[in-house]
């Protein structure tokens, strides 16, 4: 029983493409030292953002965001013919 759950629940992840959330990445990550731990908030829309997050007392600095791909777009430019 619980095998067939297991194996409905992989296979209902791959038909709808179950992948990790966007919601919280933004273009902008604040990199802060706490102790003995680096912490990586890439939830920054705009680089004041992301230096007023690091000024607000923690210890840091700001990052591009290395896995931001940005907006998602509608449609797919192709390229333009020119006819003469």
């Amino acid at each position: 029983m619980r095998y067939m759950l297991v194996v409905t629940a992989v296979a209902a992840a791959m038909v709808f493409d179950v992948g990790t959330s966007r919601a919280y990445q933004g273009p902008w990550c604040a990199v802060q030292n706490i102790g003995h731990a680096v912490v990586y908030n890439c939830s920054m829309r705009t680089l004041e953002m992301c230096t007023q997050e690091v000024i607000a007392g923690n210890r840091g600095f700001c990052n591009p965001n290395p896995y931001y791909r940005g907006p998602e777009t509608g449609q797919l430019r192709g390229k333009l013919k020119r006819y003469r």
